[in-house]
């Protein structure tokens, strides 16, 4: 079983920057792909970006290109969302999430494991 941690949510106002951290309870961490998503209120969950495992590779929404950076350091076995440019409507919670197989390339579903979230509110 992977335990996945969140942190670094909290509430900023429209523009500004926030850096997510998922803390992953393995000694094989490489073996993972890992994601980011997001769930508004009333909203289902949404895919917001996936890194492969070795970090060479990623993917983004369209809503969060160019705005977003999702990166990984395997010697702490984390992965991070750096989210600039923030707006209202990137309020959600987010969750990370660990993928098991198919990890050469960035996925935007079927993953094994997931954090309990983390609140993030931009402020307009």
């Amino acid at each position: 079983q992977v335990q996945l941690v969140e942190s670094g949510g909290g509430l900023v106002q429209a523009g500004g920057s926030l850096r997510l951290s998922c803390a992953t309870s393995t000694r094989t961490f490489r073996r993972y792909a890992m994601g980011w998503f997001c769930q508004a209120p009333g909203k289902e969950r949404e895919f917001v970006a996936a890194v492969s495992w070795s970090g060479e590779m990623t993917d983004y929404a369209d809503s969060v290109k160019g705005r977003f950076s999702i990166f990984r350091d395997n010697t702490k076995s984390t992965t991070y969302l750096q989210m600039n440019s923030l707006k209202p409507e990137d309020t959600a919670v987010y969750y990370c999430a660990a993928r098991s197989w198919g990890t050469d390339i960035p996925a935007r579903s079927h993953y094994d494991y997931w954090g309990q979230g983390t609140q993030v509110t931009v402020s307009s």
